[in-house]
């Protein structure tokens, strides 16, 4: 356990810092060994305190001196914290400098100061920088930077800090020198260093007040042919953020720097983003669209940081989704005006709706669930979570729902003029969207709008319809309810937009609108109808809730044939889908998928205007996550059978339709991963899996053939990649040889293998053969632990992606996993919590797998050197 830092942190507890800190001027003399920190910094008390000791927070460093104003100076070290007691009195600033050492080479844990083949990195957030020295390691503690940085020229001939490069130079011993300054005031998360041997792309731009900045892609040499598209999408974030939101780029320059060694996707430092390679490096032989999708996102969503999070900061850690929340808002937004037209955004939409689903909305109904802004934490690491990013977005997105798109941005204006240079709190936002807009439902309900802020689980929102066809009236009742979380037994009415319509029979739209429900029930009442109308309910996924409404099988075709709304179309066939696979589960019998259903898919199939990205949303099956979530108790090789056996009817029955889909999508001409294009490979790809599929039922062989073909010819990754999937998920012979293959034709290739190890992990389970194959990879020589990539491709991928080879009826599934998350613990802790994720929904387990994996969470808690990280995890799990 880390000392010093193994008590509960409560929100309520919180208090202004004693002391601030004005300035800062570090400098470093690099060495892996040993790397020195000069931290001089100007500090005064905080009046509004009362007058206390400074405490200083640090972690693994060795203290050479303290000095105040010059001299030396009483300390005392209180576990990990250094304590300073005699301190001039008075406001008035004084001077603290800090000299310690650190080993960034021993730096397993990736937090802090560490070394990356033979590169330093950074990583700050949450609690990094007291890794690196002493200091007040909170975020509402902002202050200037000065950082110079040394070493050897050879070894590392760029360095790089945040803000503007004000000086360079050389120094004795073939060293060399660069001095960078920080316009801006910022929290100790947001700092950064870089130095090593890097490439680099550069582009200058104009900005649209006319300012010239440049713009520059660091990597290691050798990748610097995958970095175009990268610097693309920071160009169009760039573009897109003034043009949407009048937010300009404030500095001189800005930099992304990719390393393979990073624990999450990048990071937003000032000026400076430190990105995991995964989200930097493309090309069309080595990344999938997938792939380029995930840059554009991600590379938007750490620049649109530069404002959603570094000019305006959070005040505390629990409030970490007013940064986080609204930032994936942004770029979720930013890649739907990339998209385009309507159905390239419906289509971005849903593929974030699913996520969600399969994700958050399980951790809403887990241990581990909390509000958005939570309430405490032991370690904060473990609440980087889906609830405070993605729930946290649709947060934010049903508040530009509630006031409009033009109101949302007065909203914005205010937020920033009002904390431009401050740390803040989601209320503080949510006030800002409202002032700018009084006369909307959001201003008129914002005390009982932030229980969304305050409130955990995730609403249950009830619709019954009654058509009087006497009347021709038609009411609809809208209930809300949410189940007890831990810790908050009683919920209060949420605000719930809903957005909605009604499609008569005959596929006509006979009503739409949107309905703001704010009372436990509700009922809206429609005149002059005809017929009762189908209810199209929760339009776009206006609100993040579960929705009960109950639809017959004729009136969810009815909505897949005729909704306007896309979102609620393919909402239909996963309804429809769900429905069968909970039958067949429930039932205990062979699976039958019904003529009506398997009619349904084919129409779509054959659509002649629907997107073939559309297409392929409504043909791929509900996950078997989700579909667990639809069940009380849960034997997940049950479901993974089903789903495996839906798969295999589509497969047969619509063989013609997937022949005539494949040969239609599989030439997309010249690679270029636009929505067009990729929707194209996207539906290829899915019936070349159900073709191959379907030949491994009947013994065909000539579509594996086919399948293996494509693979060696493809003149791209998605190609490639969906060809090579086909055959392991099929279980083909082929497979092997194929995989094989792909191995030497990409060994040099760390992304790549990343895919090829994560394919054999999470691939259908049959008769037990994975546990075996992901043990047998992590024997691979390419197969390293302690990067967090290749772990998350193997470990990962099997324990939270492949539920059906996972949990196991022999528990060997579990024991893998508790043996892993140890191992990992020892090592980096913020990796090994997010692997003891993977058992959170235990209760759930039918027996004997519930005793099982209890027992393996039980033995992961017994460790008596558990890291916080993973105590609270296991803790929470078990907790009745």
């Amino acid at each position: 356990m880390r000392e010093g830092h193994n008590n509960v942190i409560y929100r309520q507890d919180y208090l202004p810092p004693p002391f601030w800190i004005d300035s800062v001027d570090l400098t470093f003399d690099l060495d892996p060994a040993k790397t020195r920190v000069l931290n001089k910094m100007r500090v005064r008390r905080n009046p509004d305190v009362p007058p206390q000791a400074l405490r200083l927070d640090g972690e693994e460093l060795n203290l050479a001196r303290v000095l105040v104003n010059g001299q030396g100076t009483s300390f005392k070290m209180e576990d990990h914290t250094l304590v300073l007691e005699n301190l001039p009195e008075g406001n008035d600033p004084f001077e603290l400098e800090i000299f310690t050492t650190c080993a960034p080479a021993k730096n397993t844990k990736l937090m802090g100061l560490y070394v990356s083949n033979e590169s330093f990195f950074t990583q700050c957030e949450a609690e990094g920088f007291r890794r690196i020295t002493y200091f007040l390691d909170r975020p509402d503690v902002m202050a200037s930077y000065t950082v110079t940085l040394r070493g050897d020229k050879t070894k590392y001939p760029v360095m790089l800090s945040n803000g503007n490069l004000v000086e360079q130079g050389e120094l004795d011993d073939d060293r060399h020198f660069a001095k960078w300054v920080d316009p801006f005031r910022k929290p100790s998360y947001l700092f950064a260093l870089v130095a090593g041997q890097l490439v680099c792309r550069e582009q200058r731009i104009v900005s649209r007040s006319g300012k010239e900045h440049l713009l520059q892609v660091y990597v290691r040499a050798g990748d610097l042919d995958k970095t175009e598209h990268a610097m693309n999408s920071l160009m169009h974030s760039v573009a897109w953020d003034e043009a949407r939101f009048n937010l300009p780029l404030d500095l001189e320059r800005f930099m992304i720097v990719a390393t393979s060694d990073f624990n999450m996707g990048a990071m937003e430092n000032k000026g400076l983003n430190i990105f995991n390679t995964k989200y930097v490096l493309a090309s069309q032989a080595t990344a999938t669209d997938v792939d380029f999708a995930n840059i554009e996102s991600v590379v938007g969503h750490e620049y649109f940081h530069n404002w959603t999070g570094n000019r305006v900061t959070c005040r505390d850690w629990f409030q970490l989704s007013l940064k986080e929340g609204l930032t994936v808002f942004r770029d979720q937004e930013f890649s739907q005006d990339l998209a385009g037209e309507a159905s390239a955004r419906a289509v971005k939409r849903i593929e974030d709706v699913r996520v969600l689903r399969s994700a958050q909305f399980p951790e809403d109904a887990g241990p581990m669930a909390h509000p958005v802004r939570p309430d405490q934490y032991l370690e904060i690491n473990n609440f980087y979570t889906v609830t405070v990013y993605e729930k946290g977005a649709e947060v934010v997105r049903m508040q530009q729902t509630l006031v409009g798109r033009e109101g949302f941005a007065k909203g914005m204006a205010l937020y920033f003029q009002r904390h431009d240079g401050h740390a803040v709190t989601c209320d503080d936002f949510a006030q800002a969207i409202a002032d700018a807009n009084p006369e909307s439902p959001l201003a008129q309900k914002l005390e009982q709008f932030k229980r969304w802020y305050s409130q955990a689980g995730t609403p249950r929102v009830r619709a019954e319809g009654r058509f009087d066809e006497a009347s021709g009236t038609y009411t609809l009742t809208l209930s809300q309810s949410c189940a007890p979380t831990p810790g908050q037994a009683t919920k209060l009415p949420f605000v719930i937009p809903i957005a909605y319509g009604l499609v008569a029979a005959d596929g006509r739209e006979v009503a739409s609108g949107m309905h703001v429900l704010t009372e436990a029930s509700e009922t809206l009442t429609f005149n002059g109808l005809q017929a009762a109308p189908v209810p199209s309910l929760l339009r776009g996924f206006s609100a993040p809730v579960i929705l009960d409404h109950d639809y017959t099988d004729e009136r969810l075709l009815t909505l897949l044939a005729h909704d306007t709304d896309p979102f609620n179309r393919w909402e239909a066939a996963q309804r429809l889908a769900t429905a069968r696979a909970l039958k067949a589960i429930r039932g205990g019998g062979e699976v039958e998928l019904d003529a009506p259903f398997v009619e349904a898919m084919r129409t779509v199939l054959r659509h002649p205007t629907l997107d073939a990205a559309f297409k392929e949303l409504v043909l791929t099956l509900p996950g078997e996550t989700y579909i667990a979530e639809q069940l009380e108790t849960v034997d997940p090789q049950r479901v993974h059978v089903v789903r495996e056996a839906m798969k295999e009817q589509l497969a047969q029955q619509l063989f013609a339709d997937f022949e005539q889909a494949y040969e239609q999508n599989k030439d997309t001409g010249a690679y270029r991963p636009d929505p067009v294009s990729s929707g194209r490979r996207a539906l290829a790809g899915l019936a070349l899996a159900h073709l191959c599929l379907a030949a491994r039922q009947s013994g065909d062989t000539v579509w594996p053939g086919k399948a293996y073909q494509r693979f060696k010819d493809a003149g791209n990754m998605t190609d490639r990649f969906n060809a090579l999937t086909a055959l392991v998920t099929s279980g083909h012979p082929l497979a092997a040889e194929a995989l094989q293959r792909f191995h030497a034709m990409f060994k040099d290739e760390a992304l790549v293998i990343d895919k090829w190890f994560a394919l054999q992990a999470s691939a259908p389970d049959r008769g037990g053969n994975v546990l075996p194959v992901v043990k047998q990879l992590m024997s691979h020589p390419d197969f390293n632990i302690r990067n967090p990539n290749r772990a998350r491709s193997v470990i990962f991928s099997y324990c939270s992606g492949n539920p059906g080879g996972f949990h196991r009826a022999d528990a060997a599934g579990y024991v893998f996993w508790s043996e892993r998350v140890m191992e990992l613990d020892s090592m980096n802790p913020q990796v090994a919590a997010r692997l003891a994720r993977a058992l959170d929904r235990w209760k759930k387990l039918a027996e004997p797998l519930r005793t099982a994996a209890r027992e393996a969470i039980a033995r992961v808690a017994a460790k008596p050197d558990l890291s916080n990280d993973v105590r609270e995890v296991v803790t929470r799990a078990l907790a009745d």
